[in-house]
């Protein structure tokens, strides 16, 4: 099963990329799921379905199409499902020191509980061989980070942690319940993190595995947008995922070259040329701005005619390497940059804010750099292979 992870900042046009992309592949054949991972759902208005936020008809995989499924996680049912317990417990903490019923149950809602419950559905549809693709419409970039980084934290937390808390809480319950005004978490608010643990282990393997999960990065020629997306390739590539394709939405055509738009779309085009270079050698396709608000099947079916070839299958892994990564060695910090195409010969290294520029010949990178490196100043470059290895230290 394939899993193609969209995120990007909040308004870029995630849902209708993703929501289109679903309708290409269910074209080609592919049992494929949309999954709104947004606690903001809009993937039910981008098909132009009748729903509102109250109705549940969209909590469960529901078809659009043949072959097209969408689903937003809700919350409030999947606390009903999974988190029953650890949802209890936490009201009734709320409810001792003073707040009313309503107000302890909405602050029971802890984050990381719709991201951990999408996280469940995931690798149970991708044991049961439910759908061949998964398109995963994502929160915007900062919730996107935690959704990804999430199951490893919580894999050493369930490996190093609970297993101690458990049986600690088990022996001085009887005790502690006596003195303190709030009893102790049962045993079965244990067991309740564990089964949930056991729903989503294994799936930070599957999201780092380039051969199942590619990320892509939804943005707009504006440049406060160009930052974020910058920001976001930097840490997916940090958390070992592999981005392979850049969408560059809501491009100026260019006939919006009157007095009121020539401007604009001037600035987009300097724009543009920024993203090529940027992230080069990762693929960026454009977008244009629709002349209607893109929603409904047919319309999302026109951005999916622009967005791929008719024949196209976007579930295809067309990057499997990582054009970046990051690491430490001999007391150093370290970016590996992939480099297939570069003669050895003069490396020339320049920092440019938080960006590490680097030109070999005729070629030219920009690596952002993650806030713990952003400090460094390059010290030397070795090429092992086709990588390029900068190391960076502190300059005293």
């Amino acid at each position: 099963m394939r899993i193609l992870l969209y995120s990007g900042k909040g308004g870029v046009g995630k849902t209708s990329v993703a929501a289109a992309t679903g309708l290409q592949l269910a074209k080609q054949g592919l049992r494929t799921l949309v999954m709104s991972v947004d606690p903001a759902h809009s993937l039910a208005d981008s098909f132009a379905l009748k729903t509102s936020l109250f109705d549940a008809a969209t909590a469960d995989p529901m078809q659009v199409v043949p072959n097209l499924d969408i689903q937003e996680v809700n919350i409030q049912l999947e606390i009903k499902r999974h988190w029953r317990e650890i949802s209890g417990y936490i009201t009734t903490v709320l409810r001792t020191s003073g707040l009313g019923d309503v107000e302890a149950e909405e602050m029971a809602i802890l984050p990381g509980m719709e991201e951990l419950s999408a996280m469940m559905y995931v690798n149970q549809y991708r044991k049961s061989g439910a759908y061949d693709v998964i398109v995963l419409d994502c929160a915007p970039t900062a919730e996107s980070l935690r959704f990804i980084s999430m199951p490893t934290t919580l894999d050493w937390y369930m490996k190093h942690v609970f297993p101690m808390e458990r049986k600690v809480f088990n022996a001085v319950r009887p005790l502690a319940n006596r003195m303190s005004p709030v009893e102790l978490p049962s045993d079965s608010y244990f067991a309740n993190i564990k089964d949930l643990f056991e729903k989503i282990e294994g799936i930070d393997t599957i999201l780092e595995d380039p051969q199942l999960t590619s990320v892509r990065l939804v943005s707009n020629p504006e440049r406060m947008v160009l930052r974020e997306t910058q920001r976001a390739f930097v840490y997916f590539s940090l958390h070992g995922l592999t981005v392979d394709t850049i969408v560059v939405n809501r491009v100026l055509p260019a006939e919006a070259n009157d007095s009121y738009f020539g401007k604009w779309r001037e600035a987009q085009q300097e724009i543009l040329g920024e993203v090529e270079t940027y992230f080069n050698p990762v693929p960026v396709r454009r977008v244009p701005m629709f002349q209607e608000e893109v929603m409904g099947v047919e319309r999302l079916e026109k951005l999916a005619s622009v967005l791929y070839a008719a024949d196209e299958n976007p579930a295809l892994v067309t990057r499997s390497e990582r054009p970046y990564s990051f690491g430490r060695a001999d007391g150093a910090y370290q970016v590996r940059v992939a480099m297939p195409f570069a003669a050895k010969g003069e490396v020339k290294l320049f920092k440019k804010g938080d960006e590490l520029v680097i030109e070999v010949g005729t070629l030219r990178r920009h690596v952002g750099l993650p806030t713990s490196m952003a400090a460094l100043q390059p010290q030397r470059a070795t090429f092992e292979g086709q990588t390029l290895v900068v190391t960076l230290r502190e300059v005293a």
